[in-house]
């Protein structure tokens, strides 16, 4: 009789230890995934200070939206071994986990939350959506967290354009929306300073500033309920935003394939490869040649976006000033990604954006500095005859040219956003 006691006592314990979570075992995990992870955790910790500082404009010209000073991940939902690679690449198990934090958040990366007001639940796309709503209402609200301790979070108001990275299974991904930016994490890779952080959120928020209308001229809006949109704009990384990103990116591959030429087509898929040495000014062209293809390829609402990308540069570039900020952070983060091969995405400047920049950059009194990121190579130098490239940077803007992905049925067609705007949630049941 009292050996049952002691195990019905010790199985009472069991049961009241709580849910378990991921820790990491050791064992063999997908090394590329952990990289992408680590990659993904090193631009979060970037991002988060950026979009806190960049909020300090208070432009009152621009649309706004709310923010929260901290991101957060979860690897909830992923497979076993996936769970333990992102305990071992950024300490996220499957709770929410801050990430990306600002100097004044009231949470701390590494921080593990546990409650949002007095709502708890295991589920962590349900907590997700929670912690998106409070941020939307713009009030404080509480947070507990798994040490007990208890955090006022108070949303705050920037311009309009979140700026969001690619996730670690879809590190490619690239979106760009009147909402939303989506960023590959290759941008994350090269080691962001403060002030290229910040120009990242600011051409995002260009974009919608500049663009906006025509994006939405040309494409109508969509009501936003609780969507997988929703869970992008909180935490990219989480299982439904990723499988979302992965479907997004298959279908822009098959897009690019169609819209770029032969001479570049393979360079602009294949993966990125590391260069060191001085570049010449033949190399700096064939990358700028590649980042016109990728501009080029496109399609849906992205591509409207991209027929304004001159005016989100001199958007931001003009704030990156207002807040007493490097403006000539575009061209050091160009010349990082330049440096890397890393040519799919929107912040090495194609030929005319850089022309465009460049004069903005000569008209400040700063040309001579821009010569100096560029590792001595005069824009002279640099001889882009529209005959000799594969592709031209960027079409003219026309109501009347709808360019679609080669599927135009897909639901992603015109973009990762604009899909995800579509598509609800598919939670399990967990309370």
């Amino acid at each position: 009789m009292r050996l049952i006691l002691v195990f019905f006592f010790f199985g009472l314990l069991a049961g009241c230890a709580g849910p378990k979570y991921t820790i990491d075992d050791g064992r063999k995990v997908n090394e590329a995934l952990l990289g992408e992870i680590r990659a993904y955790g090193q631009g979060e910790k970037a991002l988060r200070p950026a979009i806190v500082r960049a909020s300090t404009l208070k432009d009152p010209e621009c649309d706004t939206q709310w923010e929260l000073p901290f991101s957060v991940a979860s690897s909830y939902d992923e497979s076993e071994d996936d769970r333990v690679a992102w305990v071992r690449g950024l300490g996220v198990d499957e709770r929410l986990t801050v990430i990306g934090a600002a100097p004044d958040s009231p949470l701390k990366i590494n921080d593990k939350i546990q409650k949002i007001g007095a709502f708890e639940t295991s589920n962590t796309e349900k907590m997700l959506l929670l912690l998106a709503k409070q941020r939307d209402e713009g009030f404080p609200f509480e947070v507990t967290l798994t040490s007990n301790k208890k955090a006022r979070i108070v949303p705050f108001k920037v311009c309009r354009g979140y700026t969001r990275l690619a996730p670690p299974k879809s590190p490619k991904t690239q979106d760009y929306h009147w909402l939303l930016s989506v960023q590959p994490l290759d941008v994350a890779r090269v080691g962001l300073t403060e002030d290229e952080a910040l120009w990242v959120v600011l051409w995002a928020q260009g974009v919608s500033e500049e663009g906006g209308l025509r994006m939405k001229s040309y494409h109508y809006s969509k009501e936003i309920a609780s969507t997988v949109y929703t869970l992008f704009t909180i935490a990219s990384g989480i299982h439904a935003a990723a499988l979302a990103s992965e479907a997004a990116l298959n279908i822009a591959r098959s897009t690019a394939t169609s819209m770029v030429s032969d001479v570049i087509r393979n360079q602009l898929l294949e993966g990125a490869s590391t260069l060191r040495e001085k570049l010449s000014p033949q190399q700096v062209q064939t990358a700028m040649q590649q980042a016109a293809a990728n501009r080029k390829s496109l399609s849906g609402v992205a591509w409207v976006a991209s027929t304004m990308f001159e005016e989100a540069d001199a958007w931001a570039y003009t704030r990156l000033k207002t807040l007493k900020a490097n403006p000539l952070a575009a061209f050091t983060l160009h010349q990082k990604l330049i440096e890397r091969k890393f040519t799919s995405n929107s912040m090495i400047l194609d030929p005319e954006r850089f022309k465009a920049l460049n004069k903005l950059a000569e008209d400040d009194g700063r040309g001579e500095d821009v010569i100096a990121i560029l590792q001595g190579i005069r824009p002279e130098d640099l001889q882009f005859e529209i005959s000799d490239m594969p592709v031209a940077s960027a079409d003219a803007f026309s109501y009347d040219d709808m360019r679609d992905s080669a599927n135009g049925s897909q639901p992603y067609a015109h973009g990762l956003v604009d899909g995800m705007l579509n598509m609800p949630v598919a939670s399990g049941n967990a309370n």
